[in-house]
């Protein structure tokens, strides 16, 4: 197929002013987890406005658009739910006002992550427009829960088979890099067992807060010893929050837990970190009980769907197919060479990658430092560049 890449780029700029509102309506309807509703029929409208071939909710309750009938499946993720507002007063903006300024759109999930789906929208347009429907079916998810837990939508869609995708683009923040993967994580407590008593008299007790003690003295250490990875760096161990039981605050604790966050660099597993913290427990010749936390909520359509709390490290070598193909989209494109690299923080991706090992990689509008902070934020350029990409990765991929 002859594609003109200048064509596409003039679509790409004349849909800003759509693009920018569009993301605009996006921030003004908070979308924390479990609350995505009204911000997914917003997309619905937006989606069915611009001309996709189907627009459905699926089980789960994730948003997904339609364009093509083709033999390639090509999924583009953007998740459509944000974190919380935190702080208001660290907020130069009302963080819900999607203010426009400067070139820049602020507001909570500016950067994280709903202008990944404003691009995308309007890169089904842009298809539409010139007709550069080929051999592929493209589908645009606007997925759920992603900020409670990673992936959760994913293994729905793959697992109950609403998708079965070639190649996944995760469109998170990258500052329109091409990201190859980034670290895993697991979320751990670790329980000491005591036997109560008045604090009076401590000797009468056993205190489960003492034995914890050295168990937290070793993930200190574990952590400093950890070994890196030459590409996604090194995986980490911080105990984030401490619990206790006790009968009254005079008596001697008979139950003591630690949340332990476990980021996982290439080569660190499950069995891998578990085995870790039994050694630590083990060396200190203590009794305690690890846990690998589930979870476990309701969807916005009523949906159950529970998963352990351990979510794979994945990473690609450059060399691969779907890497060297969103290198090329981008250098025909903007003819510069492309950045290739990394997340710090965790994406959808564990579930497409990590457990499904289905191609992926990452591209998408803002910056990632911008996420989760009171500078959410997109510049509108990027919003018209990653619309441009996501038009052109279709017909590049395809092409092979």
């Amino acid at each position: 197929m002859n594609v003109d890449k200048n064509e596409i780029l003039k679509k790409a700029e004349s849909y800003k002013t759509e693009m920018i509102n569009f993301l605009r309506d996006m921030i003004s309807i908070p979308s924390t987890s479990l609350n995505e509703e009204k911000v997914i029929k917003r997309i619905e409208e937006e989606m069915k406005k611009v001309g996709f071939d189907e627009v459905f909710t699926d089980g789960f309750g994730n948003i997904i658009g339609r364009i093509g009938n083709g033999s390639k499946i090509i999924a583009m993720d953007a998740h459509i739910d944000t974190v919380d507002v935190g702080n208001p007063e660290l907020w130069k903006v009302d963080p819900f006002e999607g203010k426009y300024e400067n070139g820049i759109i602020y507001g909570r999930g500016a950067s994280d992550q709903e202008a990944g789906m404003a691009s995308m929208v309007y890169a089904g347009k842009i298809i539409k427009d010139l007709k550069l429907e080929g051999d592929y079916t493209l589908f645009v998810v606007g997925s759920i829960m992603e900020e409670d837990c990673d992936g959760l939508c994913w293994q729905y869609i793959i697992k109950e088979k609403v998708i079965e995708p070639d190649v996944v683009v995760i469109t998170e923040p990258t500052n329109l890099g091409i990201y190859r993967g980034h670290r895993g994580r697991m979320e751990i407590q670790v329980k000491t067992r005591g036997v109560s008593c008045h604090a009076s008299a401590p000797e009468r007790g056993d205190n489960a807060i003492y034995k914890m003690v050295p168990i937290i003295q070793g993930i200190e250490k574990l952590n400093e010893n950890l070994k890196p990875d030459e590409f996604l760096g090194k995986g980490t161990v911080a105990v984030t929050q401490i619990f206790f039981k006790s009968p009254s605050q005079n008596a001697v604790a008979d139950e003591c837990v630690i949340q332990l966050d476990r980021r996982l660099t290439a080569g660190e597993t499950k069995e891998s970190a578990v085995s870790e913290i039994q050694g630590i427990i083990d060396e200190n010749n203590i009794e305690a009980e690890i846990i690998v936390l589930e979870y476990s909520e309701t969807t916005y359509k009523g949906l159950e769907y529970k998963t352990e709390k351990y979510y794979p490290t994945w990473v690609y070598p450059e060399n691969s197919k779907h890497i060297e193909k969103a290198v090329e989209t981008f250098e025909t494109l903007f003819e510069e060479k492309a950045r290739v690299d990394k997340w710090t923080f965790s994406t959808n991706g564990i579930a497409t990658a990590g457990m499904y090992n289905i191609p992926t990689f990452g591209f998408g509008p803002a910056n990632e430092i911008y996420a989760h902070s009171p500078d959410d934020q997109c510049p509108d350029d990027d919003l018209v560049k990653a619309a441009a990409f996501y038009t052109l990765f279709p017909v590049v991929f395809t092409n092979s």
